[in-house]
């Protein structure tokens, strides 16, 4: 296993991956919730604000929280739809991690009068929880 790269280090700039930790347990379902997730949009510039929350049942490693806040923070200055950027980080965060079960859901605060929510799914259906 590498060398964590962002725990305890005064890290502050986005990556574009996450940092591992060797997992041995039971499956579980790991939930993070990010309420401060920002994006841009990719046609004003203007920012997006929403809660993002990633729910996975790990195989063989956990993400290490702070480098998933420094990967999310990334789309900060990435201008994406936010339908897009759900369907991103899934497909980023399942390629890294390689989870038998993983979920991104984004909530985005309305603009124009109309929020978006955007769920992407990846992985083994048997482990999705209920």
């Amino acid at each position: 296993m590498d060398e964590l790269q962002h725990l305890g280090k005064p890290s502050n700039k986005p990556v574009d991956t996450v940092d591992l930790i060797e997992w041995r347990g039971d499956a579980i379902v790991v939930r993070l919730d990010c309420s401060e997730f920002t994006c841009l949009c990719p046609v004003t510039g203007q920012p997006d604000f929403g809660t993002l929350i990633i729910e996975y049942v790990p195989q063989k490693h956990l993400a290490e929280t702070k480098s998933v806040k420094l990967y999310l923070w990334k789309y900060r200055r990435e201008g994406a739809f936010n339908e897009v950027v759900v369907d991103t980080i899934a497909s980023d965060l399942y390629r890294q991690i390689k989870p038998r079960w993983l979920r991104v859901i984004g909530r985005f605060h309305s603009r124009g009068g109309i929020g978006v929510t955007a769920t992407a799914e990846r992985g083994q259906q048997e482990y999705r929880p209920s």
